[in-house]
Parts: C-alpha cells; sequence; structure tokens
C-alpha cells in the first residue's frame, strides 16, 4: 500500500507545548508555558500537540463480529473522510483503541491476521494524512488474557511479545506523529497484591519499550506512552511508574492516565447528586499530584480517557455535569496535560457526523481556550400556587465578569428585571411571572447568563407544585411508585432499615444508585425501583425511603419485600 504523503504539524505545538521544567507547586495557581519550537520533537513538545484529543472507541477494539469487529459494537467502518471531519471539530490527535486477541493466531507464533493488521495500518494512514497526531495500543487484551499474567507468566508475556513485535514492525517507518501505549487499564488476575502487581506491570512496559526500541527505525526515538497500574492516578501507581520511567533513561517516553471524576458523583450515588467543592478539589488534587509526579521531573502526562460514566442514563443533573467539563478543561489547559475524550459513538454520531449533544461539545471545546462562568444550579423553581417570589443564584464566576441576562433575544434591564450583586444574581419576581405566562404546572421557560468570555449558563425556570407518590404494589422485578411529579425532578433517593443501616444493593451508602437502582419516568409518572435493588432487600424488613428532589421538597414512603412480592406505602 502506497503511504499517504503526511504532513509535518509545525503549527500544532505553538502555544501549547509545556515546558520540561514545568513545575506548579503545591497548592499554588499552575500557569500554562509555552514553546516556540515549530516542529514538536521532544516528548513534552510531541504531547502538548496532541492536545486536544479524541478517541475512536468501540471500533477497533471491539471483539467479535463485523469486518474485523469494527462494526461489532454498533458504529460504521471508517471512511477515507471521517478523520477530516474530527480534524475540522478542533481536535489534533486520536487514539485508536485496538484489541488485538480475537484475531491473534495461536502460539508459538501469534500471528496477527493480515488483514487486521491491514485496516489497523489503513485507518491511521487516515488519520495522520488528516493531520491528527495517532496514539495506537493493546486495548481490551488486558482483561482477556493480559490479566492472567501472574498465574500464567510465560504464556502471557510470549503473546505479549508477539503482538507488539508485530505491532512495531509494521508501524516502523511510519512518522513521529504516531504514538505507542503499552496497554490499556491493566489489573492482574491471581495476584498477591500492590508490591506484584506493581512488578508486572512494569515487566509489561519495560518488555514493551525494548521491544519498540529495537525494532529501529523511527520506532528508535517514537514516543511512547505508558500506563500507570490500571491506568488510574492513585499516588502509590504514579510513584510505581515514576520509578520504572527513570529506570528506563529515555527521554521520549509519557505517562498516561484517566479520569472519569470521583465515582459517586460521576454515577450519582451515595448522595454526591452535585459537583460540590469537594469532587472539585478531588479532581484539582489529581491534576496537581500528575504535575508534581511527572510534569515537574520533564515528563508530559496524557490523560488517555476521560468523561462522566453517565453516558446514557442522565444519572447527573445536567448543569453539574457541564460543570465537570468545563472545570476538566481548564485544569488541562493551565497544567499542561494533554487529554483525550472518551467516545464510544455516545458524543460524535458517526453516521451522521454531528455531535449528539452540541452544548456538551462546546463546554468542552470552549474550555480550550478560555473558562465559562456557572452558577450554583441551572433549575429555579417557581411555585405556582403562591405569590411569585424573587429567586436568587450564586454565579460562579471562574475569574470572569457578568456581562448581561437574557431571555430569549431580549436583554434584560439590571434594576428592573433583575439585579446583581457581588456573586448574588436575583431575578425580580415579575419577570419570573412573565415568562413562565399562565404558569401551567409543569411549563417553563428559560433565562441565558451571559459573561465576558465563554459559555452563557443556562438558567431553567420551573412552574411547579410540592410532589406526591401513592401506595403501590408490584414483584421483585419491578416497581413502579405512582408519582405526580408537578414540575419538580428527582434528584436521589435515601433508603434505610430500622437501624438506620443502608438498605439496597450498595450497602454501604444509605443512598442507592441513580438508574441502576431506582429512576423517575417523568411521562409515565412514576418512579421506578428496578430488581436490582429490589433484590437486594432483605425479606419482610419494611425499608424506610426519602425522595429528595431538585426543589429541595422531600417525601417519605415505605418499601417492603415478601418473597417475590413487593408492596410500598406513602
Amino acid at each position: 500500500m502506497k503511504r499517504p504523503p503526511w504532513k509535518k504539524l509545525a503549527a500544532l505545538a505553538a502555544g501549547l507545548a509545556l515546558s520540561a521544567s514545568l513545575a506548579v507547586p503545591a497548592g499554588a495557581q499552575p500557569t500554562a508555558v509555552h514553546s516556540t519550537a515549530t516542529t514538536p520533537t521532544s516528548a513534552v513538545e510531541i504531547a502538548a500537540a496532541m492536545q486536544p484529543g479524541w478517541n475512536l472507541g468501540n471500533s477497533l477494539d471491539a471483539q467479535c463480529c463485523g469486518e474485523g469487529g469494527e462494526t461489532a459494537w454498533g458504529n460504521p467502518r471508517v471512511d477515507d473522510t471521517f478523520f477530516k471531519d474530527i480534524k475540522a471539530e478542533g481536535f489534533n490527535s486520536v487514539r485508536i483503541p485496538v484489541s488485538w486477541g480475537n484475531h491473534t493466531g495461536p502460539a508459538p507464533d501469534h500471528t496477527v491476521e493480515p488483514e487486521t493488521m491491514e485496516r489497523v495500518r489503513e485507518i491511521v494512514d487516515l488519520a495522520l494524512d488528516a493531520d491528527l497526531y495517532v496514539l495506537i495500543n493493546i486495548h481490551h487484551d488486558s482483561w482477556q488474557w493480559v490479566t492472567h499474567l501472574p498465574t500464567k507468566h510465560d504464556e502471557v508475556m510470549a503473546q505479549y511479545t508477539a503482538t507488539w513485535t508485530q505491532i512495531a514492525d509494521t508501524f516502523k517507518d511510519y512518522p513521529q506523529e504516531l504514538t505507542f501505549e503499552s496497554i490499556n487499564e491493566q489489573g492482574f488476575t491471581g495476584s498477591s497484591g500492590a508490591e506484584e502487581d506493581h512488578r508486572h506491570m512494569a515487566e509489561l512496559n519495560s518488555s514493551f519499550h525494548d521491544i519498540v526500541r529495537s525494532s529501529g527505525s523511527n520506532n528508535s526515538d517514537r514516543l511512547l506512552v505508558l500506563p500507570t497500574l490500571h491506568t488510574g492516578a492513585e499516588q502509590a501507581d504514579m510513584d510505581a511508574l515514576a520509578a520504572e520511567i527513570a529506570a528506563l533513561d529515555d527521554p521520549m517516553l509519557a505517562a498516561t492516565t484517566h479520569n472519569y471524576s470521583f465515582w459517586p458523583f460521576s454515577v450519582n450515588v451515595a448522595g454526591y447528586t452535585t459537583y460540590n467543592e469537594e469532587v472539585r478539589n478531588l479532581l484539582e488534587e489529581s491534576f496537581q499530584n500528575q504535575v508534581d509526579t511527572f510534569v515537574s521531573q520533564g515528563i508530559p502526562v496524557i490523560i488517555g480517557e476521560y468523561g462522566l460514566l453517565d453516558n446514557y442514563d442522565n444519572k447527573v443533573e445536567r448543569g453539574e455535569y457541564l460543570k465537570f467539563f468545563e472545570h476538566f478543561g481548564y485544569l488541562a489547559r493551565t497544567t499542561g496535560i494533554t487529554t483525550m475524550w472518551w467516545d464510544n459513538g455516545t458524543h460524535f454520531d458517526r453516521f451522521k457526523r454531528e455531535w449528539r449533544d452540541q452544548e456538551q461539545f462546546d463546554y468542552i471545546s470552549t474550555a480550550w481556550t478560555t473558562r465559562s462562568g456557572t452558577a450554583s444550579t441551572d433549575i429555579v423553581f417557581v411555585d405556582a400556587s403562591d405569590k411569585v417570589k424573587d429567586a436568587s443564584v450564586t454565579l460562579d464566576l471562574n475569574g470572569l465578569t457578568f456581562q448581561k441576562l437574557r431571555f430569549g433575544t431580549t436583554t434584560l434591564r439590571a434594576g428592573k428585571d433583575y439585579s446583581f450583586d457581588g456573586t448574588t444574581l436575583r431575578i425580580k419576581a415579575h419577570l419570573l411571572k412573565r415568562i413562565l405566562g399562565d404558569r401551567e404546572i409543569g411549563s417553563g421557560a428559560q433565562l441565558k447568563v451571559h459573561f465576558s468570555e465563554g459559555m452563557p449558563w443556562k438558567l431553567n425556570v420551573i412552574s411547579s407544585q410540592d410532589p406526591a407518590v401513592e401506595d403501590a404494589s408490584g414483584t421483585n422485578e419491578s416497581l413502579r411508585i405512582p408519582t405526580t411529579f408537578n414540575g419538580d425532578r428527582l434528584a436521589t433517593m435515601e433508603s434505610v432499615y430500622a437501624d438506620g443501616t443502608g438498605a439496597g444493593y450498595h450497602g454501604w451508602t444509605t443512598f442507592p444508585e441513580f438508574w441502576d437502582d431506582f429512576r423517575p419516568d417523568y411521562e409515565d409518572g412514576t418512579i421506578r425501583l428496578t430488581k436490582r435493588y429490589l433484590d437486594s432487600l432483605q425479606d419482610g424488613e419494611p425499608v424506610s425511603l426519602t425522595l429528595h428532589f431538585w426543589s429541595g421538597q422531600t417525601l417519605e414512603y415505605t418499601v417492603t419485600r415478601d418473597g417475590a412480592v413487593v408492596s410500598g406505602t406513602a
């Protein structure tokens, strides 16, 4: 196959590359450092030029069926215009996860199917021809067969060595815009613990390094990306990787981690319904720890996957969801850490070539260059049955200034329609009454708060009354609680036995997991308790539920499971 005429991405590093000497002291405000290099050549410069990045998830990492498995998980085959569209969205790199095991022959050769290798090469060519940096790896093999390294050491290492030997040989003449990552989210089955885990992780990374470097040609100084154990950001795992990198004594290495935020927030469990100060601080600490461990030592960091685990189910309230992406992008930009958004087809519709959630992408892409203001909430409830009162919202200016408040195309009048003092935006009662019209329960209107830069913050004004629930009966397959939401929305649910201990699938918390254990259906007018949740309840033991709504209202409810029969009492 004729190689495409790759173009050197000379301008990509401008304003992005982080100095190898950057060290952000703990507690200090990080500051981006810009490189004057025109052509990225060092590990730091190449990693910086890859920012921002995107993942071609659920394509070459799919594990069966379709042409090379590429279409098995619902995405179309990549064509010759796809990566040009990704580039046009502002991305400078693409991570191409590849699962090799299902396309690899038996021992002792472990030969990768020629058609699979050729398809990977074709897709890499297309991405490079679109002026994207490319990162390829060994992906789901991590839990398919590499995980058995502690108990099947020689067999696993033989296949791992054979796989990377073939990859390295295939791509050794490719330009430096192609980078390699040794393995994805690696854990081990049958290990004695952390010490053994780190030893096996170091063996995989060092073997990968030796294989690629010894293959020669452009692989002699290609950027190689080494993950931590599980590709996590626990300090002990980062320290272990830092020690590995020091031992390899190779300037063309980068570290990689993944970030899906604090898990309870990311899936709405244990009462973490908001992107609160604790969750924000944890993200800041994670970035700072990576700066302290790697970046300050001249080792670039690539967060190879990031996002929230709420991809489909609206587990995380909309405004809180957007706050995470705004903050994440700011931290990436100010620490110089490269980020690659995980997308398995959930975000960019690969058939229509458009974002399924344009606003989400707008927040992400805006954060590449500036901050956006947010607020304490994006929902303002107005009591439909009472006299309308002023409503107050606290703005998070994020270093910006408040500019104006708009309703549709109308710029509202300060002093008459609203007031702003410090960080408090007070919306006048007459404005709320006017924009809600007849104030029918559940009706709404939207205001937009504009700042000096970035995205405007949407305030959804909703006419509501107190919600109500009714008695119900069902089976352990499902219990649907009749609910009159009256414009309100369910935030979370508390679930306890008589002694105050948590009742439900996650016994360590009194707050079950949104959607997986309970889910509101606003059209049907029910709150459904799922089979997973009901099966976890103790037989014959009444469970007290407290239903928490975003308006601040709470409702009490009792559920009892007796074998396969479940009853609920308001």
